[in-house]
């Protein structure tokens, strides 16, 4: 039986000595994470730590926690995420709250006191991930204490959410549901996960954090079909838009705000030459942006929509169906992937509307809570008869002002549609009288300005006179989430304190 275990361990060993990942312009082959992963499995099976255990792993964009990663998935153990990325305060409560019997990090993390202090006061099996072929593996502190939640039989990555409205949470991602997902995956690039794998020539740009599902989900995505990977830390345009000329690329992928990016960079139309998709997800995504995208570079943006939760992507476009049916279902996240059903349900009866009415998404899959029910997400939604499936906001992150509902998505939008406004983010603070009042971020496009008062005057032409922010904030940089959206939380913060 096909396993994502078995493809990944079988497309390792096809020839150990061709490049598999690039990192700062350097290529580590399929036998340099091999024996990371080999040195790695023999500390933990030499303390016991056996199939089913939590493996605490500060994710750093890197070919060696790349291998780390690889490793505890194909050994069915436990992907404990630690965002290395954090402030270090929460990182170390992170640390020492989560209670692994093993932590694993790069020496530019024990380098820091703070952490390295947390992890030996735990007891946990501290190990070093050098970059140093002869010792991949060092130990930095043996294993002193016992008070450790150990077993997590059965799942494969206890991730964070993004925490893009409130704080993350950690969820428990079964092996078998993140198996089947990368497995299905497969259908955007009409590949046979049944054949036997071979290597490709082809090379992914990995931009994603490991942090966040989307980036340890394309690193298998990658592996599966034997595809080498250029990593980068984080997307920065002009990195990116490098490595695509290095590799050429027919696809790549980012977040919609990567979009805004690159357009406001004006990177010229031949970076993007070898280009025949555009992927994106993580947010959504304004049709004019990808209208707009199109009409410089003549590269569709195809979205896809996908959860934490879901250990994945659910539904997305192919390039198939966008060719055929992308002008009339403009704004569309695409169909439902194969063993996914969706239907849309009046918030209040539970009962299916109609088709092209909004509603709540539910969705059904075997791979989704006990495989039989459906689970309701907190997504509002409108479907057609086709399965192609529109996401239309968010129904827990209404602001209610004196009793008018405001939806943050509409009022982000008639911002960004301002042609000074590179970016916006929208959030509620509290207010004595009204309970809840609407504020906002934005960025203002490269070699363009704009005041308070003139986009104020702007949001009142545009929106009724409740959805307007009482604050308005411009920043040169939104505080983000690993998968790039604008922290809600950390803006809310900045606007209190403006």
């Amino acid at each position: 039986m096909v396993s994502l275990s078995s493809i990944v361990r079988n497309v390792l060993t096809i020839d150990p000595s061709e490049p598999a990942l690039e990192y700062e312009q350097k290529w580590y082959s399929w036998g340099d994470l091999t024996a990371i992963i080999d040195a790695v499995e023999d500390v933990l099976k030499k303390n016991n730590i056996g199939s089913g255990a939590r493996i605490g792993e500060i994710l750093r964009n890197t070919p060696q926690m790349a291998a780390v990663i690889i490793g505890t998935i194909i050994n069915d153990r436990c992907v404990v995420t630690l965002n290395p990325a954090l402030p270090e305060n929460k990182l170390v409560h992170d640390i020492v709250a989560l209670k692994t019997p093993v932590i694993i990090g790069q020496s530019i993390d024990w380098e820091r006191p703070e952490i390295r202090e947390a992890a030996r006061q735990t007891g946990a099996l501290c190990l070093d991930i050098t970059t140093d072929p002869a010792i991949p593996v060092k130990v930095l502190f043996e294993m002193t204490g016992t008070d450790f939640h150990i077993d997590a039989a059965g799942v494969g990555i206890e991730m964070l959410t993004s925490g893009t409205t409130g704080t993350p949470k950690r969820i428990p991602l079964p092996a078998a549901n993140f198996s089947k997902m990368v497995l299905d995956a497969a259908v955007y690039e009409k590949r046979d996960v049944t054949a036997p794998p071979k290597l490709s020539r082809a090379v992914t740009i990995a931009n994603t954090p490991f942090s966040h599902i989307g980036g340890i989900f394309g690193l298998f995505v990658t592996l599966s079909a034997g595809r080498k990977a250029c990593m980068l830390d984080r997307f920065r345009v002009t990195e990116f838009v490098d490595a695509i000329q290095r590799h050429q690329p027919r696809v790549v992928g980012a977040p919609p705000s990567a979009l805004r990016m690159i357009i406001d960079a004006k990177v010229p139309k031949e970076a993007f030459s070898s280009l025949a998709v555009f992927r994106t997800a993580t947010a959504p995504l304004d049709p004019s942006l990808a209208d707009q995208f199109f009409e410089i570079y003549g590269v569709p943006v195809l979205q896809n929509y996908g959860a934490t939760e879901f250990a994945g992507g659910v539904a997305g476009w192919t390039l198939p169906d966008f060719q055929k049916y992308g002008a009339d279902r403009r704004g569309s996240v695409g169909r439902m992937n194969p063993g996914v059903e969706g239907r849309v349900v009046n918030a209040e009866t539970g009962n299916p509307v109609p088709f092209g009415e909004k509603g709540l998404l539910e969705l059904r899959a075997k791979h989704l809570g006990d495989g039989t029910n459906w689970v309701r997400t907190t997504d509002l939604a409108s479907m057609d008869e086709q399965q192609f499936l529109w996401i239309l906001g968010r129904a827990d992150n209404a602001i209610i002002r004196g009793g008018f509902k405001i939806m943050p998505d509409d009022v982000v939008k008639a911002m960004e549609s301002h042609p000074d406004v590179l970016e916006a983010c929208v959030v509620a603070l509290a207010d004595p009288r009204l309970g809840q009042v609407p504020a906002a971020g934005y960025r203002v496009r490269s070699g363009h300005s704009l005041t308070e008062d003139d986009l104020r005057t702007f949001l009142r032409e545009k929106l009724t006179a409740y959805q307007v922010p009482t604050k308005l904030l411009a920043v040169e940089e939104f505080p983000r989430t690993p998968s790039m959206k604008p922290s809600q939380p950390e803006l809310k913060k900045l606007l209190e304190a403006a």
